[in-house]
């Protein structure tokens, strides 16, 4: 009796067991799975089935976010959360083109990425898209189905047209890669869009989106004005003759915009403008050549940089800069044209607290081979042989030049020469920079025009005189702007975007500790399976095992491809593949 009651005991056990498990198969590895990335929902688009890459791949959290240009406020460019990419699945049989987010016009913009955002009463994992339209997108990054849609402009108001100047064209909208705030469950978008009205009279404005529905917040938008003394009075923004190129940069509570001109067209300065983040009231307002002209600060679409003390560094456009200097080594009118800035906010009012121009500067505005083309780059500390500790940054410009700074003494200027920076390595370029470096596990990669992309080590906190590795191929104008994927510092996967011209994009990722090992191309993937239009500046933003890119219409996505060859459903116009 014992026994068979026993027996009877284990039998119902067993059937709840199975029961349960069934229960499981049909809804818990869905939601996990997906979760992870690695199987995602049927296609809104299409019914299709998007299977896992493999399945010896385990589920992990997500926990990477994108708020930024680059990743992170130094600009560093590196996601050291990426656990799907790997060295030995990113190869053209198992990784490449597996979806469009559609947009209505250009993706100058970078995208960005925030997990587990509630939107009409579900978590999404979040990509969201800004257009040269005036438009913002958000998609699911899993099955890649549009979330939400608004559009910045304001009644009767258009896109501004390119302002007689092929460098954003045909119209400009939102050029620059937004930044996003995070907190708790809510999330607020900063983005700068561009337009004009049926009077012809122009506008830039700040709107704060709230994440989950692209609705308005803190009171926005607000519209950007600004004034600033001069030392015949004041001189004042003009909407119409600036672009927001340089990405957005939140820190401390402000969200600083920096402007660009249009072709070096036209009568402009240099102008950073902040505002508070929760009311959007103007905070702060630099110009960098109140007394004299240009200086745009564009940074081929970087954003300015800053370190952990608050501290604010760019690269400035060629412009006027004074000659003979203050007591303090500073221009005596206050005129930082074709600098390398840092800049204070002390106080929540922004001044210039160091720079370095090089002895030649004014020779180099006048030939357009400024420093301006280029991004800043923070470096983490690094610590020399005899153990002294530096804080350092990086760029280059038009001159072929790398440029090491010591953030705590930049060198000023001196016309004889440019012995006070901390380094300057000569030729280290084969061409001009109109991009910025990443940095990862030690090294600096940088991709120059008509240059192959280089991996500079740092040793005894010193740049390299020269690279360790280079890729097979190279860049023709503009060059690429890396960024890295790696899981801690391993599987680092440096990713590069080529413009061939004539709508000819390439994406290429490469072993970061050798960029002589290519692991993928687009351009080697048969029958142009991978294809896709190429655009000016892009880089690509990586996040749960999916790269990013920016087109003409939209942003490529590129991931994991199905292990049984299946098509991958490509969304579209219309949601047809």
């Amino acid at each position: 009796m014992w026994e068979a009651g026993l027996a009877r005991r284990r039998i119902a056990v067993l059937l709840v067991a199975a029961t349960v498990f069934a229960l499981f198969l049909g809804t818990g590895v869905q939601r996990t799975l997906r979760g992870a990335n690695r199987n995602q929902k049927p296609s809104a688009f299409s019914g299709d089935w998007i299977l896992p890459a493999s399945a010896d791949d385990p589920p992990a959290p997500i926990t990477a976010r994108v708020l930024t240009y680059h990743n992170d406020v130094g600009r560093t460019g590196q996601n050291l959360e990426e656990r799907i990419l790997r060295l030995n699945n990113v190869k053209p049989e198992k990784f490449g083109k597996v979806g469009v987010l559609v947009a209505d016009g250009l993706v100058d913009a970078e995208p960005l990425f925030v997990p587990n955002v509630t939107i009409a009463g579900r978590a999404h994992n979040v990509v969201f898209v800004a257009s040269e339209h005036d438009s913002v997108y958000a998609f699911d990054a899993d099955d890649l189905a549009p979330l939400w849609h608004v559009s910045l402009l304001g009644a009767n108001e258009t896109p501004s047209d390119d302002r007689g100047c092929a460098q954003v064209s045909p119209e400009i909208g939102v050029t620059a890669t937004p930044v996003i705030s995070v907190n708790g469950d809510d999330g607020v978008m900063y983005v700068v869009a561009m337009s004009k009205d049926s009077n012809g009279d122009y506008y830039q404005r700040l709107h704060a989106l709230d994440i989950t529905s692209g609705a308005e917040a803190a009171e926005g938008p607000a519209t950007i004005a600004a004034t600033f003394p001069t030392r015949k009075g004041q001189t004042t923004f003009d909407p119409k003759q600036y672009k927001e190129r340089a990405s957005l940069l939140l820190q401390d509570g402000i969200v600083y915009t920096t402007w660009a001109s249009h072709c070096d067209m036209g009568e402009y300065t240099g102008w950073v403008i902040g505002y508070n983040a929760a009311t959007l009231q103007q905070a702060t307002v630099l110009n960098l050549t109140p007394n004299g002209s240009d200086g745009a600060i564009w940074m081929s679409g970087a954003g300015p940089a800053a370190d952990a003390e608050g501290n604010i560094y760019l690269l400035d456009g060629n412009g006027t800069f004074d000659k003979t200097l203050n007591a303090v080594g500073f221009p005596m009118n206050g005129d930082f044209g074709n600098a390398f800035l840092k800049l204070s906010a002390r106080g929540a009012k922004l001044s210039v607290a160091d720079y370095f121009n090089v002895h030649n500067t004014g020779a180099q505005s006048s030939r357009d081979e400024d420093l301006g083309s280029g991004g800043a780059l923070v470096l983490p500390d690094r610590t020399d042989i005899s153990g002294k500790m530096w804080q350092l940054a990086v760029g280059a410009g038009k001159d072929k030049r790398i440029y090491v700074v010591n953030r705590n003494a930049m060198g000023k200027f001196n016309e004889q020469d440019d012995r006070a920076i901390y380094q300057k390595i000569e030729n280290a370029l084969a061409g001009a920079e109109f991009a910025m470096p990443a940095y990862f596990n030690n090294t600096v990669y940088f991709g120059a025009v008509g240059d192959s992309l280089k991996a500079f080590p740092i040793a005894d906190a010193k740049l390299s005189t020269s690279p360790v590795s280079t890729s097979e191929a190279t860049f023709a104008y503009p060059g690429t702007t890396p960024s890295i994927s790696a899981n801690g510092t391993s599987n680092g996967i440096v990713w590069a975007v080529e413009a061939r011209g004539s709508d000819a994009g390439v994406l290429h990722a490469y072993d970061a500790s050798n960029l002589a090992h290519e692991l993928y191309s687009s351009s080697a993937v048969a029958g142009g399976r991978d294809a896709f239009a190429d655009n000016k500046f892009i880089t690509p933003m990586i996040a749960n095992g999916r790269v990013y890119v920016g087109t003409s219409n939209g942003v490529m996505v590129f991931g994991l491809l199905p292990d049984d060859g299946r098509k991958v459903a490509l969304v579209n116009e219309g949601g047809r593949k």
